[in-house]
Order: C-alpha cells, then sequence, then structure tokens
C-alpha cells in the first residue's frame, strides 16, 4: 500500500511540474534565478500537501483548499478532467484576480495537451518501486527543511509579486502585507494552485464580464425551447414541440385522458399548484414563493413583498422659504430721513389715545367681552334641531294603554267568560289576531294565589318598549277625507243611454270557432270568417245565412269595404287574400263592382324583385268565380288581419312572420302592391288607417308607432307598457286610440296628451281579444277570453281642455267557453247602438 501511494507521489509530482512549465516560462525574463529555485521549493511543498489520493481507480481528485479537480479515464486510458461544485462556487472569485492574466497569454500555454497525460500515465507505469520509496523519502525530509527557510523570505517575493503584478493581485497583494508570514505563504501558494487550476482545466482564468448581468433584459427568459416567440399551436399536428439548444426534438410528454387526471387529482397532493409550460409542454409544480407572488397580483399587491411602498418622503426641495432680496441696489438717501407727512400722523394718532378718542386691540376686546356675558350652549350638538327643540317647549306624551276592564280580572263575571262557540271563532282568528276582539282569553280563578305568571309578560314588555322608543313624538297635521270623496262623480247609466243592454239574436251556422265579423256600411248585413273554413253572410234583421263562400284554409278576419259605393268583402284566408263580390243589396251596386274589378289597369313601372316574392296578384279560377271571388293577392306568408282605408281603394294586411315584409298594402285600382317598412322594429301585430289623416298606426307586441305615409317619417311612439298588444281601434274623429293587450288591460290613448296612456282599465279578469269604437254614439266595447263583452261610455269633448269621459255601462256575458276562448271578436253597428260579437262557441250575437 505504501508503495503504491509513493508511486501516485512521484506521478503527481510529475504532473504539477507539467503544470507548471508555462508559468515558470512568463516569469523567466522577470526574476532571478534564486527567485526560481524558491519556486522550486514551493512546489515541492504544495505537491506533499496536496496530495490526498487514495487508490488508483477511475477516479483522481486533486485537493486543494479552494477547489477539487476531478481526472475520469475512459475504457482506452485516456483522462479528462471535470471541475466540481466547489470550484463553479468559487470560479467568480478567481477569475477577478486573474482577468488581466488572459490578455498577456496565448492560448497554447493555457492548456495541457492530452499526450503530455498519457506520458504521466505511462510513466507512472514503468517507475519501479524501490526509486518511488528513495524519491518520496528525500522529497519529505528536503521539504520539511526548506519551508522554514521559505517563510523567512515570504516579504520579499511579496514585494517582487507587487512589481509585476500591479493590477493583477490587488486583493491578495494587500492581505499579504498585513499577514503574518505563515498567512501570506499559504496566500502565494494558493495562488499558484488558482494559476495551476486554471492551466490544467483548460479554461481561461480571466474573468467574463456579463453586460446585462444587473439589468433585466430579455436573454434571461427561459429559452429552453429556442423555436421563438411563435404560436404554439402550429406544433399540434407533430410529436415534438420545439427544439433545443442542441438542435434536438423536444418530445411532448404523453397526453392522458380525464380519467388520469381524475386520478392524479386525488393521488397526488402536488395537483393543485402544477400547471403546463407551453414552451416545452412539461407539467411544472410551483413552489410556495410562486403561489404567493400570483396571490399577490390576483389581489392587486405589489409583487415584491420586500417593497415598502410607505416609504417615507424625501423632501428634494426645502419647504422654507429663502428670505432673499430681489435687487441688490443700494438704498437712498432720503429713504434714511424721517417723513413729515409720517411724522404728523403719529402725532394726530398719539393724541387720539390721549384723549381716548382711538382705542389699542387689546381694549377692543375687552370691551367685546364684556358686552358678551356667560355664554350657555346644548350639551350635544344633535339637541339643537327643530325637532328637538320642540320636544323641550311643546312636548309630546307617551300614549297610554286602556285600563282593565272586567274580562281581564282573575275572577271575572260568567257574562264575560267564552263559551265554546266564542273559543271555536277566537282560536280559528290565530292567523290574524287583529280581528279578535279581545287580545286574550278571559279566565277565572278562586283566588289571586292560584293565578299563575303570565306566559307573554316579557314578549309584551319589550314590544310596549319598543313602542315607546321608536315612537315619532312629532305632531302631524291629519286629514279626515271621507271615501267618498275620492270617487269620482260619474253619471247614472240611465242617463248616458242609449247602449246595448239585451241579446235579441244569435246566429248559428259555423262549426268552429268564428274569428271575425264585419257589418256592411250601410248596416243591413254582417259577415263572418269561421275556422271552418267558410265565409258566412247574414241577413241582421232575421238572423238569416244568405250566402256560404268556401275556402282552402282558415279564415282569420273578414273586412267589409266602407265605402258604401263599392260592395267588396277582403278575406283573408291562409296566405290569400279574396276580394269577394257578396252580391246582396243593390243589384246596380253588385254590377258596378264587378266592372271595376274586372278591368285591368295598365302597369306603367316594374315592380321591385322583393314585392314579387311576397306579393303576386291574380284572377280567380272559374270555380271561385261562381261563389263571388273576384281577385286573388297571394302572399309568402300566413294573414293575420286585413284593415280598409276610408275611401276603399287601399287595404293593409298583416303577416306577423314576414319579418321586414309583415305590412303590406295594396291598392285595387291599380292593382299593385307595396311595402312601406323597408325595416320592421318589431314583430307587427295589427295595424290601421287613420280615418282623416294620411297616417298609419302600426302595433308591434310592445309599442305603437304612427307613421306620415306622405312624409314617410315616424310621427309619434306610443309606450304602451304591456307585454303582448291584441288589437287597436281608432276613434272616429282621429284622436284617441283603444289598444287591448293579452295581459287583462284596456288602454285609453289622447294623441293631442301624450305618449303614455290617459287611462288604463283592468275591467276583464282574463285577456283582452278585440276592442271597438261606435261610429256616431259614444261608445266603444271590449270582447275578452272571459266571455264577456263590457260596453263603456266614451265621450270625447271639442274642448281639448276638457278629458275624455270614461264610464262602464254593461257587462253582457252569454257566450260560452271552448278550450278556454272566449269572445273573440266584435263590431258595432253603423247606424244603431247595436253590437256585433263572435265567439268559441260557433256564434254570433247580437245585444241591442
Amino acid at each position: 500500500m505504501a508503495k503504491k501511494t509513493n508511486k501516485r507521489k512521484v506521478s503527481a509530482t510529475a504532473t504539477e511540474k507539467k503544470r507548471e512549465a508555462p508559468i515558470h516560462e512568463k516569469y523567466e525574463s522577470d526574476s532571478n534565478s534564486d527567485e526560481e529555485e524558491e519556486q522550486d521549493l514551493l512546489q515541492k511543498v504544495n505537491e506533499a500537501e496536496g496530495d490526498n489520493t487514495d487508490d488508483e481507480g477511475i477516479d483522481q481528485n486533486y485537493l486543494s483548499d479552494d477547489s477539487i479537480l476531478e481526472f475520469e479515464s475512459d475504457d482506452d486510458g485516456n483522462y479528462t478532467s471535470k471541475k466540481s461544485a466547489k470550484q463553479t462556487e468559487n470560479g467568480n472569485e478567481d477569475t477577478e484576480d486573474n482577468e488581466d492574466d488572459g490578455n498577456e497569454e496565448d492560448d497554447e500555454e493555457d492548456s495541457i495537451d492530452e499526450a503530455d497525460i498519457e506520458d504521466i500515465s505511462g510513466d507512472e507505469e514503468d517507475d519501479d518501486d524501490e526509486e518511488e520509496d528513495d524519491d518520496d523519502d528525500d522529497d519529505d525530509q528536503s521539504s520539511d527543511d526548506e519551508v522554514e527557510a521559505i517563510k523567512g523570505k515570504t516579504k520579499a517575493i511579496e514585494e517582487n509579486k507587487l512589481l509585476t503584478k500591479k493590477e493583477k493581485t490587488k486583493p491578495q497583494a494587500s492581505t499579504s502585507k498585513s499577514a503574518d508570514p505563515a498567512k501570506a505563504l499559504n496566500d502565494f501558494s494558493n495562488e499558484l494552485k488558482k494559476v495551476k487550476r486554471g492551466k490544467i482545466s483548460g479554461t481561461d482564468t480571466k474573468t467574463s464580464y456579463h453586460e446585462y448581468e444587473n439589468s433585466d433584459t430579455s436573454d434571461e427568459e427561459d429559452i429552453r425551447n429556442t423555436v421563438g416567440n411563435i404560436p404554439m399551436h402550429w406544433y399540434d399536428d407533430y410529436k415534438h414541440i420545439g427544439y433545443d439548444w442542441d438542435a434536438k426534438k423536444i418530445i411532448k410528454p404523453p397526453k392522458g385522458d380525464q380519467i388520469d387526471d381524475f386520478l392524479r387529482k386525488i393521488e397526488d397532493p402536488n395537483f393543485w399548484r402544477t400547471v403546463k409550460d407551453p414552451q416545452t409542454g412539461q407539467e411544472v409544480v410551483l413552489t410556495d414563493a410562486d403561489i404567493e407572488l400570483i396571490k399577490r397580483i390576483n389581489s392587486g399587491r405589489i409583487p415584491n413583498q420586500d417593497h415598502n411602498e410607505y416609504a417615507p418622503w424625501i423632501e428634494w426641495f426645502t419647504s422654507e422659504v429663502e428670505k432673499m432680496p430681489i435687487k441688490n441696489v443700494p438704498d437712498h438717501k432720503r429713504s434714511f430721513l424721517p417723513s413729515v407727512s409720517e411724522k404728523k400722523k403719529v402725532g394726530r394718532m398719539v393724541h387720539a389715545l390721549k384723549m381716548g378718542w382711538m382705542k389699542t386691540m387689546e381694549e377692543l376686546e375687552k370691551e367685546k367681552k364684556a358686552k358678551r356675558g356667560p355664554k350657555f350652549y346644548m350639551l350635544w350638538e344633535t339637541d339643537t334641531s327643530r325637532e328637538d327643540m320642540r320636544r323641550i317647549h311643546d312636548p309630546v306624551s307617551a300614549p297610554k294603554r286602556d285600563l282593565p276592564g272586567h274580562a281581564e280580572s282573575y275572577n271575572p263575571p260568567p257574562e264575560y267568560l267564552f263559551d265554546e262557540k266564542e273559543q271555536k271563532e277566537w282560536l280559528k282568528l290565530k292567523d290574524e289576531p287583529h280581528k279578535r276582539k279581545l287580545h286574550f282569553m278571559p279566565q277565572k280563578y278562586r283566588s289571586l294565589r292560584e293565578v299563575p305568571a303570565y306566559p307573554r309578560y316579557l314578549r309584551e314588555r319589550f314590544l310596549r318598549c319598543l313602542d315607546l322608543y321608536l315612537c315619532p313624538r312629532a305632531r302631524r297635521v291629519k286629514l279626515n277625507i271621507d271615501a267618498e270623496y275620492l270617487i269620482p262623480k260619474l253619471p247614472s247609466p240611465k242617463d248616458l243611454q242609449p247602449f246595448p243592454t239585451v241579446e235579441s239574436l244569435v246566429y248559428k251556422g259555423h262549426t268552429d270557432l268564428v274569428r271575425s265579423v264585419s257589418v256592411e256600411p250601410k248596416g243591413e248585413y254582417i259577415v263572418s270568417g269561421s275556422d271552418d273554413k267558410t265565409v258566412k253572410i247574414w241577413e241582421i234583421a232575421t238572423g238569416r245565412c244568405i250566402r256560404t263562400i268556401e275556402t282552402d284554409d282558415v279564415v282569420r278576419c273578414v273586412a267589409w269595404c266602407p265605402n258604401a259605393k263599392l260592395s267588396i268583402i277582403a278575406v283573408a284566408s291562409g296566405n290569400r287574400l279574396l276580394l269577394i263580390n257578396p252580391k246582396v243589396g243593390d243589384k246596380m251596386l253588385v254590377k258596378k263592382t264587378d266592372d271595376l274589378l274586372s278591368e285591368e289597369p295598365q302597369i306603367d313601372s316594374l315592380e321591385s324583385e322583393r314585392i314579387k316574392t311576397a306579393v303576386q296578384w291574380s284572377k280567380a279560377e272559374a270555380a271561385e268565380q261562381e261563389k263571388g271571388v273576384r281577385l286573388v293577392i297571394t302572399h309568402f306568408k300566413p294573414i293575420r288581419q286585413v284593415t280598409w282605408h276610408g275611401r276603399g281603394d287601399y287595404v293593409a294586411t298583416v303577416m306577423p312572420e314576414g319579418a321586414n315584409r309583415s305590412a303590406l298594402i295594396h291598392q285595387l285600382s291599380k292593382r299593385r302592391s307595396q311595402i312601406p317598412f323597408a325595416k320592421s322594429k318589431g314583430l307587427i301585430q295589427c295595424v290601421l288607417f287613420h280615418p282623416i289623416k294620411p297616417c298609419l298606426f302600426v302595433a308591434t307586441q310592445h309599442n305603437i308607432r304612427i307613421y306620415d305615409l306622405v312624409k314617410q317619417e315616424l310621427i309619434k311612439k306610443l309606450l304602451t307598457n304591456s307585454k303582448w298588444i291584441s288589437g287597436m281601434a281608432i276613434h272616429p274623429k282621429g284622436d284617441n286610440l283603444l289598444v287591448s293587450t293579452y295581459d287583462k288591460k284596456i288602454l285609453w290613448f289622447d294623441l293631442d296628451l301624450s305618449t303614455k296612456p290617459y287611462q288604463t282599465m283592468r275591467l276583464h279578469k282574463n285577456a283582452v281579444r278585440s276592442v271597438a269604437y261606435h261610429l256616431r254614439y259614444p261608445l266603444f266595447a271590449s270582447a275578452s277570453d272571459d266571455q264577456s263583452v263590457i260596453v263603456s261610455h266614451g265621450m270625447v269633448y271639442n274642448d281639448l281642455l276638457q278629458n275624455p269621459l270614461i264610464v262602464p255601462l254593461k257587462k253582457l256575458q252569454t257566450h260560452e267557453k271552448r278550450e278556454e276562448f272566449g269572445v273573440l271578436d266584435v263590431a258595432w253597428h253603423p247606424v244603431q247602438p247595436w253590437i256585433f260579437s263572435t265567439g268559441a262557441d260557433a256564434t254570433i250575437r247580437l245585444y241591442t
């Protein structure tokens, strides 16, 4: 074992000599022969102290005070050097000491060839054990003798070093001067070891200067993935996610399904703090410091918890005002001479003070205090309010409870005790105790000793204290108004006659619910449309059905032309609008109507594609001609409502499902159609023509808009504040509008007054289907699903300052209910105060 140790010492000595060869060559020109001998002795001492190897293994560690050098041999026997953690930690300090050495030395002097190391390893195998033992003994003995001599010359060596290395080893030179010789020797040997370590490892001893070491740059970012700032979803179809510094693909980690994530969530305690790195696809576990940083950012605090945002303020500018002269011009001579005018003023003031005409500030203050006298004020500032002062001068006493009567006695008379009937009534009003005559039940006891404790004592005392505490104690003027004064004075219904009161006729013939009814302008006939796909014409006086016209679809609306010179009925059946000549009344009028509808006018202008796709005009077929159908206007959606203009030349149709083309206006004389709105403001329910002005009323689900057809602009928007509008009717004078809604309301609008309802009437218990004005009498009616028709008086005065008079008169309820449908439509007789109603019971009823 000793032989092996000696062998390693000799080999290490040889290796150290090869390491020191470049260093000795560097200092040959600047040092004398004595210095070279001293350095050789120092090398021997260091070799003896630094050889700490234990065995001839693969790894050979050369230990020093500051660093560890490791050599590893591969399969071929070649040695390579490694740098340990300790050397890495002290690397910055060593490189700073030798920063300037790298500029003077060449790369050949800073490295050792592998051939030299191989020669050293070969010499170790060829040397004999005996020679190694002898050399080792001689080296140990000589090193011990020469160490003492070196210590004496340490100071001279350090001075020579300072001359040769002024800028290279300043920290070491300063420390060596102040330290003792032994410490200086150790420092010098450490310096040599650092130089040797730099030469052997092949690294430059010069410290590299980091330009952005103390700055925040993009170079500090994590660039394990070198693809740059690109969208990472470009790599979704590849197995890798980028490339590392060695241009190798970064393979994506395996992806698990939701079950794997759930199991990890249950088993892994760090699952909640694990995030995915978008650059490398790896999962990163956040540290406590990262989580704390995220919490501070989310809470809006400063990320750095060591930062003090309330640091003391540094006054960069003084707050004291310096009194500096504005100008440095010397004062004039006259400024030092007394002023004659000021002398006279002072004289007058002195005379006034002597005579008592003028007083000083102190004397004036004393006089003010004497006039004031003692000052009194309220103890609490809140007690000075008007209400608090009133309590002091005009207090309101707390209300007192009534004195107890005989019923509250412990031994009341028998007539005050409850019998069984009174007890049941008293117990029945448990949920409404305020309706009881007494808040307690009288009980009888033989003596006062037998009276138990009152169970509600604490509760009643608490309520009593609460009443006293919350009592406002304020005087308020109470208005004693009778209920009779609050009810408006309305005229008696007897004074408002005539109006329909009884049912006179019932028109039966339809097999399904009757949706619509319309009256001839002269008042002799009525027309009705039903879900049984028929249109029937009735004689009003006799109740006889004169004509029945069958259609191809459900009849949703019928309207008789208001022009008495024409005999035309507009019928909305499915997608078709049928213009029918009923062939009733004057024969000359019937013939004139046929001649008018048979003539085809010349079409001057071409219709747009938007109109052609929405509506098409055509003559009726031969089979329909026999029934009385003259013209057919086919629409692209089902028609819900039909209404005529007062002159009888225009008719408007409504298709709620038609979107922007839901409302159309047709002209009979020219046989053309118009779409008045390029964009609808909502789901249109019904439209009406103004009886006098060229205006069109358009009702959507929630609001009503009034348009001027001549100027083609919006005049007014009426706000109904309802969920769904079902119908509307215009007053014959055109100043008032009546609206019915499905949420049980009837709205009366005064168009000259406001855009909000003048009167909201809730007369029905169910949805209101239709409303109608009488043309001559001040009457209007409403039909509802509660099977009732309510007739009301609605007088509109010519005086604009007088509001309309609205009085409900009669409720007519004779229709039968079918599948929650009641009365569907109402129409007034044009001359008489009669009203027609259609219902779900397939009947038409006349009230007179």
